[in-house]
């Protein structure tokens, strides 16, 4: 190539990368307020979703794809999605653990159909293309034709036509993948602050008691938006304030990574605490003498030196590590179209925990999930929000409580400056 022909592929990148940030800026009217408001077309148009699947899931971030311990052994593989495309988490026959498309370079058909399973190789089912458990192509049926008749062209090379493997790392047993060939190391990536925060939830090592899954019937943004919101927890919640889990008078914060784009909400309950700012008189969500039947739910053990006795960390786009209370578990919100999402959780203990400590987890474990006496709620308001919007699209919600940037204040939560962390990534990877 010349020097000539070199600078007008430059200039061509350069107007295709301008024409792409106008074409977006187009797609969406954003309120001259920054991260404080928020256009209501965002949560339904099919064309900002196609973007998003681009710019944000196929773009300089890494995305949590499922635990290493759930393919403990060579040919072990899960089938989940980053964003809305198909991909294979496994365990090659070295160990080493690969994330791969699941799609095969011949037609494009899904290599992998079951949710899990073991293999020594990845056949394709609609024509027998087989591949190593690496994505390299091994074989096609009748490649050299019948009868030396039809086949392949002579010039057609196996080492050309695998499938897509994509970069991943490990991280506390954690599995995340990217498609990007730019962005930074993984921990590098995330910040020292909320690399700490994995090691103290997760850093012991995970044993999974049990996994949930959910449809919802809202956009993805909605409920990452909701995982942020430190403000709704104790209203929204009537168990979390009236059994004095969270409520926003205790002892807490509010951490944001550079930029904004991760966070960290956490508090620490101080359960013989008289709270004026919860009376019941005042607020729905707390109900003066109601008690549980059960009163073992809320019962645990100073688990952390620190003590936080709740914690919700999510990482930007759509991954969120728990602890409440006793209870820990993950979750990953999937996009499902402009207007659903799919919640998946993976609730787990540790190594060390004792018989009564598992236990424990696992009566938890009821507060949370598509039914929990807390998380059932959140599983319905994103929902109530997309129907309430449906028809307001020139509109934009507000998201001011706490101001109107993205620098957390050194104490309490009664701000919605996480939500603003979440749309000043959103608006950087999305160019508007």
């Amino acid at each position: 190539m010349t020097e000539g022909q070199e600078g007008d592929t430059l200039l061509r990148q350069i107007e295709e990368a301008e024409k792409m940030a106008t074409d977006i800026k187009n797609l969406v009217t954003w309120p001259n307020d920054g991260v404080s408001r928020i256009p209501i077309q965002i949560y339904t148009d099919p064309d900002v979703y196609a973007e998003e699947q681009q710019r944000i899931f196929r773009g300089p971030i890494w995305s949590f794809v499922g635990m290493a311990d759930e393919i403990p052994k060579p040919g072990d593989y899960q089938t989940t999605y980053i964003g809305d495309t198909p991909v294979i988490v496994l365990r090659d026959l070295k160990g080493d653990v690969q994330v791969i498309v699941n799609r095969c370079a011949h037609r494009g058909n899904l290599v992998c159909i079951a949710k899990e399973g073991h293999t020594e190789e990845l056949t394709c089912v609609y024509h027998n293309w087989r591949y190593d458990l690496q994505g390299n192509l091994k074989s096609v049926a009748f490649g050299k034709g019948v009868g030396k008749q039809g086949g392949m062209p002579d010039d057609f090379k196996r080492e050309d036509h695998g499938m897509q493997r994509l970069k991943c790392e490990v991280y506390a047993g954690l599995v995340f993948a990217t498609f990007s060939d730019d962005v930074a190391p993984l921990t590098e990536w995330l910040g020292a602050e909320m690399v700490e925060n994995i090691d103290r939830v997760v850093g012991r090592g995970m044993v999974l008691l049990g996994t949930y899954s959910q449809y919802m019937p809202n956009n993805w943004k909605l409920y990452m938006e909701n995982v942020r919101d430190s403000y709704h927890a104790s209203i929204l919640h009537m168990f979390q304030a009236t059994f004095r889990i969270n409520r926003l008078s205790m002892k807490g914060g509010i951490k944001l990574s550079d930029g904004g784009w991760h966070h960290i909400s956490y508090s620490i309950a101080e359960t013989d605490k008289e709270e004026a700012e919860y009376d019941s008189k005042k607020l729905r969500a707390v109900k003066d003498g109601y008690t549980l039947a059960d009163p073992t739910l809320v019962k645990g053990w100073r688990e952390f030196d620190c003590g936080t006795t709740l914690a919700i960390q999510s990482v930007y786009p759509n991954f969120v590590v728990q602890q409440i209370s006793n209870s820990l578990a993950l979750r990953l919100c999937l996009p499902k179209g402009p207007e659903e999402c799919e919640l998946m959780w993976w609730v787990f203990g540790t190594p060390e925990d004792t018989e009564e400590q598992r236990e424990i987890r696992i009566k938890q474990s009821n507060m949370i999930g598509p039914g929990g006496v807390i998380s059932m709620e959140d599983g319905v308001v994103g929902g109530w929000i997309q129907r309430g919007t449906k028809r307001d699209q020139e509109k934009s919600t507000i998201v001011q409580m706490g101001g109107r940037g993205i620098e957390p204040s050194a104490e309490g939560r009664a701000t919605e400056v996480s939500i603003r962390g979440f749309w000043q990534g959103y608006r950087d990877c999305m160019g508007v």
